[in-house]
C-alpha cells in the first residue's frame, strides 16, 4: 500500500515537474539567438526577392532554403511567416509558399500611397536637411550616373532605390519610414529588369532625381514635394505604357497585367 502511494506521489511530481518545465520562460539567450537567426534568414530571402533572383510566382521550399543557408527548418518557417506579413510571399493551403504577384491595379494603389509618403518626406526633410544628408543623397545620384554610362540597369535600380530610401529615412519619422519600406518591398515585386519602355528613360529619371535634390538643397519644401509627386507618377505612367496593347497586334507590349513590370527608373 505504501509502495503504491509512493509511486503515485512520484508520478505526480514528475508530471508537475514537466508542466513547470513547459511553462517556464525560455532562456533569453536562446530567444535572442533564434530571433537573430530568423532575421538573417528573412533578410537573405527578401534580398533574393527584391533583386529578382526569385521571380513573382516562384515557389519557396522550406527544406531547400534550410540546406542552402545551413540552418534548421524552424528559422526558415518563421522567416516565411514574417515575409508573408510583409506582403512579399503568400501561403497556399496544401501547395506551399510562393513569391507574390502584384497586379497593375494593386500597383496603382501602392503608387498612390507612395506618392503621398514621399511628398511628406520631402517637406519634412527640406526644413532640416544638413550637409551630411545632402552628401549622402549626392552619392546615390553619382552612382546612378555611373550606372547610366555603363548601361547597367541593375546598378541604376539599386542606386535609385537607395536615393528614395535615403530621403524618407532622413525625414526622421519612424512610422512613415516603416510604412514606406513595406510599400517599396511590395513594389519590388512589380519589376522586370529586361523590359525597357523608353530608350531615354534612365536619362530622364536621372534629371528628375537631380531636380529633387536641388530643391531639397535649397530648402524649398513645396518644390521638392511637387517634383517628387511628378516623378512617382511618371513611374506609374511607364508601368501603364508597358501594358498597353501593341498597335495592330492582339497582345500587350509587355506582360499580362498580373505579371511584373520594370520599375527600376521610378
Amino acid at each position: 500500500m505504501s509502495c503504491c502511494c509512493s509511486t503515485h506521489v512520484d508520478v505526480a511530481k514528475n508530471v508537475e515537474m514537466t508542466e513547470n518545465m513547459e511553462n517556464a520562460p525560455a532562456d533569453p539567450i536562446d530567444v535572442v539567438r533564434r530571433h537573430s537567426l530568423t532575421a538573417l534568414v528573412r533578410a537573405e530571402i527578401e534580398r533574393n526577392i527584391i533583386e529578382g533572383a526569385l521571380a513573382p510566382g516562384a515557389k519557396l521550399n522550406e527544406s531547400d532554403w534550410a540546406a542552402r543557408l545551413q540552418v534548421s527548418r524552424g528559422p526558415v518557417r518563421e522567416a516565411f511567416r514574417a515575409l508573408e506579413q510583409a506582403g512579399l510571399v503568400r501561403t497556399e493551403k496544401n501547395r506551399g509558399v510562393f513569391v507574390r504577384v502584384v497586379s497593375l491595379a494593386e500597383a496603382d494603389e501602392i503608387y498612390a500611397v507612395r506618392a503621398v509618403l514621399e511628398e511628406a518626406a520631402c517637406r519634412m526633410l527640406a526644413s532640416s536637411i544638413d550637409a551630411a544628408q545632402l552628401a549622402g543623397l549626392r552619392k546615390h545620384i553619382d552612382a546612378m550616373r555611373v550606372a547610366l554610362d555603363a548601361e547597367d540597369h541593375d546598378a541604376y535600380a539599386r542606386a535609385n532605390v537607395a536615393f528614395h530610401d535615403g530621403i524618407v529615412a532622413a525625414a526622421g519619422n519612424r512610422k512613415l519610414y516603416e510604412t514606406y519600406r513595406r510599400l517599396v518591398g511590395e513594389l519590388s515585386l512589380f519589376r522586370r529588369a529586361a523590359l525597357v519602355v523608353r530608350a531615354d528613360a534612365m536619362e530622364r529619371s536621372l534629371a528628375e532625381h537631380r531636380a529633387i535634390l536641388t530643391a531639397l538643397a535649397s530648402r524649398d519644401a513645396d518644390q521638392a514635394a511637387t517634383l517628387m509627386h511628378a516623378h512617382v507618377n511618371g513611374g506609374l505612367r511607364r508601368a501603364h505604357e508597358a501594358c498597353q496593347p501593341v498597335e495592330g497586334a492582339g497582345q500587350r507590349s509587355g506582360l499580362p497585367i498580373s505579371a511584373p513590370i520594370d520599375e527600376e527608373r521610378a
